[in-house]
């Protein structure tokens, strides 16, 4: 089997310095808010270009943070894509606002600029693209209705760490950038952890006030908050991989090349789409196919671990029926969804392997045409 990602590789390469980081921490007897975390956030701070950062337990609670930090509640609406994990429209819920869907490019998979405006009403108060798969969205556009709304913008980076637009950082456009360190991501943890990004010195202070019980002061507390924390072992595994993001990103866009030539010459497979003047960091790369679940069940059965993200919309899950968004609502997101197949996609991967992945899937889709 050639897996969807294969941690185990990585660990080879980085595991001897990961144990000594993590032996230290264990020894000290600081688990939580310690050296590693202070440090981390203000690394990461660094690497993205913005003032503040905030460790804190998953990219979930980044978002959920936010819109907190923001004042965003009940009454109040949240423009966002439906194609995307569950997470982004689940903050919104938790913290009672209503998610806005709207469509798609069908390119690229991010949310569609041209098309916030008409969602626009009296009640919303921020925008949340997702920058999906590690492509940056647009955020010229994006920035500039926000603020001739008087919008906020909260970004979903949680698995773009590292991708840039006009050589800019992704979680610095936005009043806030929110990442995933799921062990999954292209900067993963070895369990769960999530970023804050701000440059706001209120927003900073609000958010570390709401990760630790909703005080700033100790048993002082002026506000419901959560327990987010990201743990101390964590931290000091996420800095040794943090030495490692460039090269990993550089060896993820350099397979997504090697795709892309594989399957220069199959027009049956819709490679990525990079925008000029974007860095993806390819946390999937993600083709669109005919006839994609029988394939996909083929590629299964012939031992490549290709994925589906995410193929039913957020618009059309059970959570969200109370919208009233039935089939037909999001045409270039439903499409999409229904074609969309990730390949394995690792810094580690081989040539070899990656040319059997494109020779395996190329091989099915002409058995299915055969058969049609």
């Amino acid at each position: 089997m050639i897996p969807i990602l294969d941690s185990k590789r990585q660990y080879a390469q980085i595991g001897a310095e990961v144990e000594k980081e993590v032996l230290e921490v264990l020894r000290s007897g600081q688990y939580i808010l310690g050296k590693h975390n202070k440090a981390l956030e203000q690394e990461l701070a660094d690497f993205i270009g913005v003032k503040h950062t905030v460790a804190l337990n998953s990219g979930t609670d980044a978002l959920h943070l936010a819109l907190r930090a923001l004042d965003i509640g009940a009454g109040d609406e949240v423009i966002s894509t439906a194609f995307t994990f569950v997470a982004t429209s689940e903050a919104i819920g938790i913290v009672g606002a209503k998610p806005v869907f709207v469509d798609i490019d069908p390119d690229t998979f991010n949310i569609d600029p041209a098309k916030i405006e008409n969602a626009i009403t009296p009640k919303t108060k921020a925008i949340i693209p997702v920058h999906l798969y590690g492509q940056p969205a647009n955020m010229d556009m994006i920035l500039d209705i926000a603020k001739r709304h008087n919008l906020y913008v909260i970004e979903d980076a949680c698995q773009a760490i590292g991708a840039r637009l006009h050589g800019k950082m992704v979680g610095s456009f936005g009043d806030i950038g929110c990442f995933s360190f799921y062990p999954t991501k292209n900067l993963g943890g070895m369990g769960d952890g999530g970023l804050l990004t701000t440059n706001s010195d209120v927003i900073k202070d609000r958010v570390l006030a709401l990760r630790n019980h909703g005080g700033a002061i100790r048993y002082h507390h002026d506000e419901i908050g959560v327990n987010s924390r990201l743990d101390e072992v964590q931290a000091a595994i996420l800095r040794v991989k943090l030495n490692y993001i460039n090269e990993w990103n550089e060896a993820r866009r350099a397979h997504a090349k090697t795709y892309n030539e594989l399957f220069a010459n199959c027009e049956d497979v819709q490679t990525p789409t990079e925008l000029d003047d974007t860095y993806c960091v390819y946390h999937q790369y993600t083709v669109k196919i005919p006839n994609r679940d029988n394939i996909h069940k083929m590629l299964q059965e012939r031992g490549v671990g290709a994925m589906l993200y995410y193929p039913i919309p957020l618009h059309l899950q059970k959570v969200h029926e109370y919208l009233g968004m039935g089939k037909g609502s999001l045409p270039h997101t439903e499409k999409d969804t229904e074609m969309v197949i990730s390949l394995p996609m690792f810094p580690e991967i081989t040539l070899e392997e990656q040319k059997t992945v494109a020779n395996t899937l190329m091989e099915c889709i002409q058995e299915t045409k055969a058969l049609a």
